[in-house]
């Protein structure tokens, strides 16, 4: 055996070692995880040892190559999902995800460098399998006595055995007396993967029989105790984080509180309460569609599922109840076929709404711009006498939360332009996310302006406010938020009637829960609305 077969050979394990070892986790990401020790490494050696370049080596390496890449990839997309969603990837739910992704790549940074990241991962997954292909080669290619060979796969199979030992234990199929500190399964991974997709493909069966099963499907009677416009806003982003975090509570807390003040003055009554979100750090249309179908929508399977199901949402029924239905959605910058599932008689997207400022990156245009355009285009229109039921989903707080406007004069905002000078004054995105104490400090800046607005804004109409119901979507990602809590305040701001309504034993009055406020689910909440605001109580509702 020569000197460079022998390097070959130890680079050839270095890779196997790397890429077995590779976390799916960020908080896997530490020095001690290179003493971690894959159990599957001897039994992929010895079994290449073992079948050598055979028809059946050929077929072992090809096998191997195929299921080790594919692996890779997956723990990757894990570690990318529990950095931003706080979750693993679901191979069944998440597809759809990898096209949002890509968008949010072309919103941040263009089309050419969303371009170039996938034309870059697709050569990252072609070097990495053209590497594993090369590693299996080398020590396939190892010429050794007659007996070791069978030795080799006597040793291989107990290796395997062993891999598959701790997998099981691990799903729970059976259990072991045996533990291996300081060893690490890939296997695993997968296994896990393919318990996700199967445990998916049932729920979602169950899901679609629930979905049918709507006690508010049919009624009459529904929302007769309102007199006003219902404003349902979603503050993106909003999260327990805000409440419960040194770093964002000192100033948020400042901020509800003064606001609080100020709309007592102003005669308007408020209650809060905190809900779980169904979601983490972003796909912000789960927490919507939960909020307004009443189930647990945590994915993009049963997102897709509620669609199609026939459910009624908050706002099919507020249409039938007498109310104009609409949707203010100025992230919505493509077609939005699925909107026709969702009860909404109006919808204006990002190209309705009349702003012909510069977008703040990925953020089509600030959140007081878009009160403003809802008055102007909805409330301030009216063709006919019925009031309106609306869904606004605010953007300035979605990362990546640069630049952070100020809240100005309403009667200043024109068509947007006077944000233009801030926007070209301001770091690009690729500036402030080198520095996650900077990314941080966006991220406290740009709630707080969402809040600010959201108040303003209830402030402005105190003379004959709508009721309004503010609910967060869901915390930021892991590493802005610093809780990995999925709670999200809820806030109700009108009149003190309608407030009282919905303001059950769950609920504190003013704008700041305390920490020992119950949590609920947030798709508890539209029966929790519908029979508040409705004089017929429905049998057989759970609020």
């Amino acid at each position: 055996m020569t000197l460079r077969s022998i390097l070959a050979a130890v680079l050839a394990v270095a890779i196997l070692y790397l890429l077995l070892i590779q976390p799916n986790h960020p908080a896997a990401v530490a020095w001690d995880a290179l003493l971690q020790f894959p159990l599957e490494l001897p039994a992929i050696l010895l079994a290449l040892l073992a079948l050598g370049t055979s028809r059946a080596g050929v077929a072992l390496r090809l096998a191997l190559v195929a299921a080790l890449t594919i692996i890779v990839v997956l723990k990757t997309t894990d570690f990318v999902m529990f950095t931003s969603l706080n979750r693993g990837f679901n191979p069944v739910a998440d597809m759809p995800l990898v096209r949002s992704f890509y968008h949010l790549i072309v919103g941040n940074l263009g089309h050419a460098a969303a371009i170039a990241t996938v034309i870059g991962a697709m050569l990252a997954i072609a070097g990495l399998s053209a590497a594993v292909w090369w590693a299996m080669r080398v020590w396939s290619r190892f010429s050794l006595p007659r007996p070791l060979p069978a030795f080799a796969a006597v040793a291989a199979v107990a290796a395997a055995c062993l891999v598959i030992t701790d997998v099981g234990a691990k799903m729970g199929r059976w259990s072991t007396p045996f533990s291996y500190p300081g060893t690490a399964f890939t296997a695993r991974v997968g296994v896990e993967r393919i318990e996700t997709a199967q445990q998916t493909i049932a729920n979602l069966l169950v899901f679609r029989a629930a979905a049918k099963n709507d006690p508010f499907a049919g009624q009459a009677g529904l929302f007769d105790l309102l007199d006003r416009d219902v404003i349902v806003v979603f503050v993106e982003s909003y999260g327990r984080t805000s409440l419960d975090t040194p770093l964002y509570a000192d100033l948020h807390r400042k901020t509800l509180s003064k606001a609080q003040t100020e709309l007592e003055a102003l005669g308007l009554a408020m209650s809060s309460t905190l809900l779980a979100s169904p979601t983490q750090g972003g796909q912000s249309w789960l927490a919507h569609s939960t909020f307004a179908n009443g189930l647990w929508i945590a994915d993009q399977t049963s997102y897709r599922a509620a669609l199609s199901s026939g459910r009624q949402t908050l706002f099919h029924l507020a249409g039938q109840s007498g109310f104009h239905t609409a949707a203010v959605m100025p992230q919505i910058t493509l077609d939005w076929p699925e909107a026709q599932f969702m009860g909404f008689e109006t919808i204006l997207a990002e190209a309705d709404l009349g702003y012909a400022g510069r977008p703040f990156n990925w953020i089509t245009m600030p959140d007081q711009f878009t009160f403003a355009a809802m008055d102007r285009l909805l409330r301030d229109r009216r063709s006919d006498d019925r009031p309106f039921f609306i869904q606004m989903a605010l953007a300035s707080s979605h990362a990546p939360w640069v630049p952070v406007p100020e809240v100005i004069d309403w009667n200043a905002l024109g068509d947007g332009k006077v944000f233009d000078p801030l926007v070209a004054a301001s770091d690009p995105p690729r500036v402030i996310w080198q520095d996650n104490d900077r990314v941080r400090a966006q991220y406290q800046l740009a709630v707080d302006y969402a809040l600010q607005t959201v108040f303003a804004y209830a402030a402005l109409h105190a003379d004959n406010p709508p009721l309004m119901i503010i609910v967060g979507d869901h915390q930021a990602a892991g590493f802005v938020a610093l809780d990995d809590r999925p709670h999200v305040p809820m806030h109700i701001v009108g009149p003190r009637p309608l407030v009282d309504l919905l303001s059950d034993a769950g609920f504190t009055a003013g704008l700041v829960p305390p920490g020992t406020t119950p949590v609920r689910r947030m798709d508890l909440m539209r029966a929790h609305i519908l029979q508040a605001l409705s004089s017929r109580q429905i049998a057989g509702v759970t609020r």
